[in-house]
Order: C-alpha cells, then sequence, then structure tokens
C-alpha cells in the first residue's frame, strides 16, 4: 500500500491538515475531491473516487473528511482500515475528533503524520510504539468541568454526582513519554444500536441490535486486564447457560488482542490493553428483542372542520421506572404544502418545529413506564384524504443510557497485577436508536 497525499477536510470543505509524500500531485487535488464530493446527489458519496490517474480514498469521521490520494494499484480496503485507525489514533492523543481539536493540534497531527507515514508506506499505527517518539503535548478543545454533562447519555445522569464521571474524563489525550503523569484510569463501555420497525397495528416487523464492548485506557501500564461478561451469556442457538436471565446474541467477534481462553468456560476475557481506544468485542441480534420494544405510539390523524390536519400522538415509554430515555427526538413526513404548526404540548420541556415537509416532536427527558402526548394542528391549503396519506411513518432517535437492550452487562473488571497507586475503573452503558420507525 503506498499513499501518495493525505489530507484532513471540515465538512465545508476547509483545509485543516495537507500532508503530501510522493510529489505526484499538486495541492489543487484538494478542490477537486470536494467539488466531486459536494455534486454528488445522494447522502453517501462513493468512497473510492478517481480523477485522471488519482484516485481518491476517503472516509467521514468526526465531522471531517479523511482523504488519501494514491496512484498505484493499492487495495482501497487497505487504505479504508488505516484512514480508521489514523482517525482513531488522532482521537487518542487529541482527547476528540472535531474541527476545533484539529485546528488546535495541528502539530501534534502533523508529528504523527511524520511518524506513521514514511514515503508513503505505513510504518506503524501502534499508540504504545507512537508514545516513544511523539513530543508534541495535546491542546484541549474544551476545559475540564465536573459539571458538564453534555455526554450524559454515557454516563448515568441519575446516579450522585460524586459517583458519575465527568463527560470529559473519556475525552482527554492519552499520555505521552514526556507526561507520564496524569489520572490512571480505565473506560469499558458497553454501547448498543437499535433497529426497530413496528407497524400501524403495533405489531413488532423487525428488530436488530448490533453492540460493542469498548475500552478506553489511561493506564502508563497495564499487564493484564480481565473483564466478566454475564455467566448466561449464549452466542448462537446453542443451549442456554446458566440459572439466572439468559442473554443471548446470534454472533459475536473479537479483537484480536483479546484471549478467549477462559470466554468459553467462564464467559471472561483477557488482554493487554494499550493506552488509548479499542473495540474490544462486538455483537449482533436478529429478529429479536429480548424485552418489548421502549417506545410505544397511539396516533390519530383526522381533518377538523376548518380544513386543517389534526394529529393527536401519545408516547409511551416502556422502560423499566428507574431508567429514563433522553434526547428524544420524534420527526413525522407531513403533507406537502404545510405552512403553519400550531401545539398543545403535555410537558413544557417538549418543542415542536416545522422543517419543509417535515415536523419534529422533542422531548429532553423521558422516564421509564411514563406517557407524554401531544396534539398537532396544521395547516394544509387543499388538503384532502389523498395528501392525509402522506403523514408518517414516524421516526424515533434517542439515548438509553446505564441500559442494555440485550441484557448485556460487565460481571467485573480486574487489573492484575495490581495497579500502583489510585485508579478508577468506569463501566458505562448505553443503547441509542440506530433506526426505529413506527408505521401510522
Amino acid at each position: 500500500m503506498m499513499i501518495s497525499q493525505l489530507f484532513i477536510l471540515s465538512s465545508k470543505g476547509d483545509h485543516l491538515i495537507y500532508k503530501d509524500y510522493r510529489g505526484e500531485a499538486g495541492s489543487d487535488v484538494i478542490d477537486v475531491f470536494y467539488e466531486k464530493v459536494t455534486a454528488l446527489t445522494g447522502d453517501q458519496p462513493p468512497v473510492v473516487m478517481s480523477h485522471k490517474d488519482l484516485h481518491f480514498v476517503h472516509i467521514r469521521q468526526g465531522g471531517l473528511y479523511w482523504v488519501a490520494t494514491t496512484t498505484a494499484d493499492s487495495s482501497p480496503f487497505s487504505i479504508i482500515e488505516f484512514l480508521s485507525r489514523l482517525s482513531g489514533l488522532v482521537k487518542d492523543y487529541c482527547g476528540s475528533l472535531s474541527e476545533k481539536a484539529v485546528q488546535m493540534n495541528f502539530a501534534l497531527i502533523y508529528e504523527l503524520l511524520d511518524e506513521v507515514l514514511d514515503y508513503g508506506y505505513v510504518q506503524t499505527t501502534s499508540s504504545d510504539v507512537l508514545k516513544n517518539f511523539i513530543q508534541s503535548e495535546a491542546v484541549s478543545s474544551k476545559p475540564f468541568s465536573l459539571f458538564d454533562l453534555s455526554n450524559v447519555g454515557l454516563f448515568g445522569a441519575e446516579t450522585q454526582q460524586n459517583k458519575v464521571a465527568p463527560s470529559s474524563a473519556a475525552t482527554r489525550p492519552i499520555q505521552t513519554s514526556r507526561d507520564p503523569g496524569g489520572k490512571s484510569e480505565i473506560f469499558v463501555d458497553v454501547i448498543e444500536k437499535m433497529s426497530v420497525v413496528i407497524g400501524s397495528n403495533g405489531v413488532l416487523m423487525k428488530a436488530d441490535i448490533e453492540g460493542e464492548v469498548r475500552v478506553k485506557c489511561y493506564m502508563p501500564s497495564c499487564s493484564e486486564m480481565r473483564i466478566g461478561l454475564n455467566e448466561e451469556f449464549s452466542v448462537g442457538k446453542s443451549q442456554l447457560r446458566g440459572y439466572g436471565a439468559a442473554v443471548r446474541v446470534d454472533e459475536c467477534s473479537f479483537h484480536q488482542s483479546v484471549q478467549l481462553d477462559e470466554f468459553h468456560s467462564h464467559r471472561i476475557l483477557r488482554l493487554c490493553p494499550s493506552q488509548g481506544e479499542h473495540t474490544v468485542m462486538q455483537y449482533r441480534l436478529s429478529d429479536e428483542l429480548p424485552s418489548a420494544p421502549p417506545f410505544r405510539l397511539f396516533p390519530s390523524v383526522e381533518r377538523d372542520s376548518a380544513g386543517r390536519l389534526l394529529m393527536y400522538l401519545k408516547l409511551r415509554c416502556d422502560l423499566p421506572p428507574n431508567s429514563t430515555a433522553i434526547n428524544l427526538s420524534a420527526s413525522i413526513p407531513v403533507p406537502k404544502g404545510s405552512v403553519s404548526l400550531s401545539q398543545e404540548l403535555s410537558s413544557p420541556d417538549q418543542s415542536a418545529e416545522l422543517q419543509n415537509r417535515t415536523m419534529f416532536w422533542k422531548i429532553p427527558r423521558f422516564c421509564g413506564g411514563t406517557q407524554l402526548s401531544a396534539l398537532f394542528k396544521l395547516d394544509v391549503p387543499g388538503l384532502s384524504s389523498a395528501s392525509m396519506l402522506e403523514v408518517g411513518p414516524v421516526g424515533l432517535s434517542f439515548e438509553l443510557p446505564k441500559w442494555t437492550a440485550t441484557g448485556l452487562q460487565i460481571r467485573f473488571l480486574r487489573l492484575s497485577p495490581i495497579h500502583p497507586g489510585p485508579s478508577q475503573r468506569w463501566v458505562r452503558y448505553v443503547t441509542h436508536s440506530d433506526s426505529y420507525i413506527i408505521r401510522i
């Protein structure tokens, strides 16, 4: 694999990072790439594009374009994998992936690129190797604040403040050889995405869950970590294990560093984590949900005597009473020509707005075992029975902190040998919507 140029662009096409390794093309190829990307119709442009003898390979991470060019017959999959690892390295060393973080740490990123690539050939993407050579220190894109809970979905807002990891704790840079100090912490996140389709009669038509166990390590040295999963964890259609509530997935895969000698007998993952973020396990469950869908909608759509479209929506949260959904947004397509919206909402923290042909109903916080309702009145000139059929389906986006759809839990998190000095271990859970569609 040989890379000619590498550059990072903002979503607006601003040049953030540019590195030419082989001098095979000029810097004007950046504008050529951005023109090609923005000229395409559709949300997902092709990953590989060509201009004359030059091939562009790119990914989107952190709202940025990560682009590599090559003139050789290199494998695009190898370049995509490299770009993914590079974006992960930048996130590890800068603390976060954003336009501001890249601008504030451009010297550090150029130093990384000098070590990672030599004349277009990849040397290493290991943070353990690179930390011995990187001299620049990261500049935090935002000041540390204990009360900043902007990422509250991963941290559990219901617990007491002194027991909750601050939101910026897992977005700080890893420790380098010049900065061996700092807090010794390990974060283990269980993150799940739900894809659900519910019919107009309330019957579950499709349900898929994709999950991963992600580790972010801030330990300068850690010989071995053992992660214990549910003893009742079962893979495939095999006989269920244990005596507790069954936790089943269809398939799972592991990072190459994970040792599985204790997994089959005791459901324990063993690994020696390096500094930075790693996905140690991925799993999938198809065509079923272990419990009821978290949300149920009861809609009513009709036309009033004044010719307005009336929508009465009652949304029920079927989570346990001690669970809470946050950042919930319902998007409802409405008939063409809708000009104004008025609403009656059941609580003051809700909001609604009409954008083009879509109405958005936003609920910042929704407790389990409760229900909310809203009455929407839309002025639609020339409203007919046919245009009323244009309403729906409803799409929900949300986060469910401290809850997993599969029931996967971390039983324990142990380090050996025991790390000297104070260290903290955080285990966090979140489920969010990938696609949650309710037909009406």
